[in-house]
Order: structure tokens, then sequence, then C-alpha cells
């Protein structure tokens, strides 16, 4: 099953959500969904050992 990768997004945009993961077999088809996103340079990914990576939002420098 495909995860809404937009929803996670607009989660962690929003504030609903701190943090999402995405396994090394999910990435593919996460990645075609963030490149699209309106605000992907403000969402960090920290790589995990072994694949995979944690995302969150920086809101640095909002008002």
């Amino acid at each position: 099953m495909v995860r809404d990768y937009e929803k996670l997004l607009s989660d962690l945009h929003d504030g609903k959500i701190e943090t999402f993961e995405v396994t090394k077999e999910e990435f593919m088809d996460f990645q075609k969904v963030f490149m699209e996103s309106n605000f992907r340079k403000k969402v960090i990914g920290k790589a995990k050992r072994g694949g995979g990576a944690i995302y969150h939002y920086d809101k640095g420098d909002e008002f």
C-alpha cells in the first residue's frame, strides 16, 4: 500500500505531526511527491544507517 505522502508533508507543515519516516523501499515514491511540494526547502531529512530517512519541518525564520 502506498502512503499518502502529500498528506504527511501537509501535516508536517501544519504542525499536526513533528516527524515521519520513509523507508528505503518507499523512497522513490516519496521523492516524486516531495519534489512537487511547495515547501520542500523547509522539510529536512536525516538519513538513517541502512537506508531510509526521518523528515521534520524547519520552522526557523517563520513569523
